[in-house]
Order: C-alpha cells, then sequence, then structure tokens
C-alpha cells in the first residue's frame, strides 16, 4: 500500500518529459492516472512536441507500477475535451478525483509568431484545467491537492525580446495568480494549491537545437538576456526532480501548504 493508495490523479501533458515523471512518481506510490496529452504538433512551436507513442509508453510505464491508467487525447486550450478526458477517467477510476497536475505547457522561444499559441496553452490550458476539475473535487468532497507546473520564469523576468519567449514568461507569472486566486477559493473544500517553479529540466522541451539556440543566444553579453545559470553547479535538473516535489505537495506531508510558489531551481531565483 502506498501513501497514494486509492487516489486519482489527473495530469496534462503526460506523454513524455516532466508530465510522465509526475505520472509514474504519483503511480509508483498508489495512484491511478488519468493522463491527458494533446500528441500533436502546434505550428508555431520549433521542437517536436510528444506523440501517440509517447503516450503509449507512459501507459505502460504506469501499468508496471501496477496502478491503473486512463489515457486521453485532449487539448488543454479546448474546455469542453478537457471536460471529456476528465469525465471518462473518474468514472472508469471509481468517481473521485484528488489530484491535478497541470503540467501542459510550450515553450516556443525562437517563434516570433508564438505569443498567442504560448498564452492559450500555458495559461489558459491551466485555467481550462483547474477550473474543470475543482468541480469535481468539490462534488466528490475529499478535499485533495492541485499542483501547477509553472517556471522560474514565473518569478523573474527571464527572456528575450522575441514573442515566444515574451510569451512565456507572461504565462508563467499568470499561473502564480491563478494559484494564489484558487488557494484562497479552493480552501473552504479542503483543497490545496501551489505551484512548482523548475529550473531548466532536461526534457525534450529543453533538449533541442531550437531551445539550445536561445539559451545561447541570450547568454551571449550585449543580447539583453539574463544569466541563465544555476547557484548549485547543475546545469539542468532532472523530471524526477520535480516529480519529487510535487509527490510532496500532494502528499499529507505538505496537508497545510497552500498558495505557495515553490521554486526547485538549484538555486537559480535566489541567485538573481
Amino acid at each position: 500500500m502506498g501513501e497514494l493508495t486509492g487516489k486519482v490523479a489527473f495530469i496534462t501533458g503526460a506523454a513524455r518529459g516532466q508530465g510522465r515523471a509526475h505520472a509514474i512518481k504519483l503511480a509508483s506510490a498508489g495512484a491511478d492516472i488519468i493522463a491527458l496529452d494533446l500528441c500533436e504538433q502546434i505550428e508555431s512551436v520549433p521542437y517536436p512536441l510528444a506523440t501517440d507513442d509517447d503516450l503509449a509508453i507512459t501507459v505502460e510505464l504506469v501499468e508496471k507500477t501496477g496502478a491503473r491508467i486512463v489515457a486521453c487525447r485532449a487539448d488543454v486550450r479546448d474546455r469542453e475535451a478537457v471536460k471529456a478526458a476528465l469525465r471518462r477517467g473518474t468514472e472508469e477510476l471509481g468517481d473521485r478525483l484528488d489530484i491535478v497536475v497541470a503540467n501542459a505547457g510550450i515553450a516556443p522561444m525562437t517563434a516570433v509568431d508564438a505569443w498567442q499559441d504560448v498564452i492559450d496553452v500555458n495559461l489558459t490550458g491551466v485555467y481550462n484545467t483547474v477550473d474543470v476539475a475543482m468541480k469535481p473535487m468539490i462534488k466528490f468532497g475529499n478535499g485533495g491537492s492541485i499542483v501547477l507546473i509553472s517556471s522560474v520564469a514565473g518569478l523573474v523576468g527571464v527572456g528575450a525580446p522575441i514573442a515566444g519567449a515574451v510569451g512565456y514568461t507572461a504565462a508563467k507569472h499568470g499561473m502564480v495568480g491563478i494559484m494564489r486566486a484558487y488557494a484562497n477559493f479552493l480552501a473552504q473544500y479542503s483543497i490545496r494549491v501551489n505551484s512548482v517553479h523548475p529550473a531548466g529540466v532536461n526534457t525534450p522541451m529543453i533538449d533541442n537545437d531550437f531551445t539550445r539556440s536561445w539559451l545561447d543566444g541570450v547568454a551571449q553579453q550585449g543580447h539583453g538576456g539574463p544569466d541563465m545559470s544555476n547557484a548549485l553547479p547543475v546545469q539542468a535538473l532532472e523530471p524526477e526532480d520535480i516529480a519529487n516535489a510535487v509527490f510532496w505537495l500532494v502528499s499529507d506531508a505538505a496537508r497545510y501548504v497552500t498558495g505557495t510558489a515553490l521554486p526547485v531551481d538549484a538555486g537559480y531565483v535566489n541567485k538573481r
């Protein structure tokens, strides 16, 4: 019996990277998983997004833990699609919802035409996820925990004067406002809401030619970009590092933690 046995977790952007790590970590602790991902390309994103094959691997890895999983293709920008996926998952897994991890996001840092897409996915998509999920959580009456996966870009002015990069920082800052508002509103139902703010994480979102070129560019003197290095001597965190923080936030060990923006960043924010 794991600490999360009997609980159901809804995770967006679950096909790979951080989302997959969250799914495996929570499943390993006993939670059943509703995994959602778009599994198709967004035109303004210059690197490959997750595929159906990626989502299938997440399903396989979760099932290896002994947990159940319902995997759905849906776009977080489409409120009704998110609602339908969540309904299907909760019906198949026993009419309960205890944990929400709003993880889906894009980082089209080098794209000059990506403002609307990054706002729609990273901010409106998070709003859609929380607003759709809170209603069954309240109805089921078990309390619970909602975690929004933001970024150090939600706490400091990371970016470059490119629509994709500025939009990313704006959206990640906006997530903090969403988190704080819902933390206040949902406290009466014993539902906690927090955000996690990673520094660079070793996932396909970062480990691609386009993002690496952007990071190299903003690091060069005279380009107007910030110092992107961490305080601790590590270049990038691993997805499991973020999943461990999410697990703590959704566990009883953090039962009185709500309304908090938690950096998991190797000292990046403190260094600024």
